[in-house]
């Protein structure tokens, strides 16, 4: 069998094996050790069973292909890829993927350990696994694999994550549906996994997260729906689980239509009906709720780990990753208390610390080049989590693609981003001190200290989001 040992170096020197963490039907992970950077990763290849098969480069390319569509999906609740390089094990060359190692337990792990979830913590995870899907949809991919095996719960406070790519792909027409020998397991997989001849789409997903969500609340496998196909009905989750409310069930069944043209068209429109506003306000998700004062809206905050896991330690004192010894508990703090502009501020203060340029007051293109992409992640991380994914700069780089940002500069994109983010106001670019420092702001509006041509100065001028875009971008942000 070709794979590698604890104690093994591989890609130059760069990573040390530690151990093999697991595998499932084609692949196999490893923990590893970045020797460069001091950061433990999860390295991903392909394993002994895929190795020995006749098609073993289609599979390979399909492993590359999973790597590829995780790169494009830089969102707080899908997992990180940093970089993928080939790699000699004995005679094989294998792909590796080399990814964040997530710090927790997957969702059917903890289902099986302390039992089914009450719809006050089932729906958090449902909901952000949503966001994530949604994100994913929006980059023309579906999932086409959620189940509970693939969500993983976070024990450092920053939710869930979806995972495993393996079988992602972009939404099909009919006749034209790419299959592959895992397609999920069954008893979430819809209809179309299983008839070849059928298309795929966002909606393949609302089934499968429907399914899953079913599972959470009732520890019972519904019916595949190849049975289902066959006359076998749908048991509804409320006759396992009378304490499941009637708008929960009724959502559930309507996701799980056997056939795709019946169910939700959208995981959000799906959410809309588990999850009316007033509900979502209630369990302390909704981003926004027309119908509630403002006010109250700010006070509601959610942490999914104080409903599922433990944290190992109080904000004040658990520490954050830094290349360079940088403290952000400050940042932390001020972001945990919603005081965004101080946090703003502070943002500015540690990058200039970060890069040496507190003299200088702003960063230039030299600095932002060379910024450690561990500083950069941590400040993108906090001000993600503390503003529910509204503000960071995945957020920022996210819209900036979506305009057809790249590394050139092109003003035409640059005004449009502008203006998207709220940077610009009757075609001119505001002052620092014009900004709106709430959650009334626009998507992506902060952080925006580490960015201006001087502290408190003018946005734009020689300033260009290309500059900052392309670094996140070299750091899989």
């Amino acid at each position: 069998m070709r794979h590698w040992q604890p104690g093994q170096q591989i890609h130059n020197g760069k990573y040390l094996i530690e151990e093999i963490l697991g595998g499932g039907g084609f692949g196999v992970t490893y923990r590893a050790q970045n020797c460069k950077e001091g950061k433990v990763v999860a390295i991903k290849t392909l394993n002994a069973i895929s190795q020995g098969k006749p098609n073993f480069r289609e599979l390979q390319t399909k492993f590359v292909n999973e790597a590829l569509s995780l790169v494009r999906c830089s969102h707080p609740h899908v997992v990180q890829v940093y970089e993928v390089f080939p790699e000699m094990a004995g005679d094989i060359e294998l792909w590796c993927m080399v990814m964040e190692l997530i710090d927790g337990i997957d969702l059917a792990g903890h289902l099986e350990d302390n039992g089914i979830l009450s719809e006050t913590k089932a729906l958090p995870i449902i909901q952000q696994v949503g966001d994530a899907l949604t994100f994913v949809h929006k980059q023309n991919l579906v999932h086409l694999d959620v189940k509970p095996e693939n969500i993983m719960l976070r024990r450092q406070g920053l939710g869930s994550v979806l995972i495993d790519f393996g079988i992602a792909r972009q939404p099909t027409a009919p006749g034209k549906l790419r299959t592959n020998t895992n397609v999920g397991t069954r008893y979430y997989a819809p209809i179309e996994l299983s008839e070849k001849r059928r298309e795929c789409g966002s909606y393949s997903d609302v089934y499968s997260l429907a399914a899953t969500l079913y599972v959470m609340l009732t520890g019972e496998m519904p019916f595949p729906s190849e049975f289902r196909k066959q006359n076998v009905l749908l048991i509804p989750p409320k006759q396992h689980n009378d304490q499941i409310s009637n708008r929960v069930n009724a959502a559930i069944i309507k996701g799980m239509e056997l056939e795709p043209q019946n169910r939700p068209q959208s995981v959000q429109e799906w959410l809309d009906l588990v999850m009316p506003k007033k509900v979502a306000l209630d369990l302390g998700i909704a981003k926004k709720a027309e119908t509630v004062q403002l006010n109250l809206l700010e006070t509601v905050q959610l942490n999914l780990l104080d409903l599922v896991i433990p944290k190992p330690a109080p904000p004040e004192t658990a520490r954050v990753i830094s290349a360079v010894g940088m403290d952000y508990i400050n940042l932390r703090n001020l972001l945990a208390a919603k005081k965004w502009q101080e946090a703003d501020e502070e943002t500015l203060r540690v990058m200039l610390k970060v890069a040496g340029r507190e003299k200088e007051g702003w960063l230039d293109t030299k600095s932002i080049e060379k910024f450690p992409c561990e500083d950069l992640r941590t400040i993108d991380q906090l001000w993600v989590k503390y503003s529910d994914g509204r503000f960071g700069f995945s957020v920022q780089k996210r819209i900036y693609q979506s305009l057809g940002g790249t590394r050139k500069y092109d003003i035409t994109v640059s005004e449009a981003f502008g203006d998207q983010v709220g940077w610009k106001k009757n075609d001119k670019w505001l002052y620092y001190k014009d900004l709106t420092f709430s959650e009334r702001a626009p998507e992506a509006h902060l952080p925006l200290g580490g960015m201006v041509n001087g502290f408190k100065g003018r946005i734009g001028g020689r300033w260009c989001f290309c500059f900052f875009a392309s670094r996140l971008v070299d750091c899989n942000i």
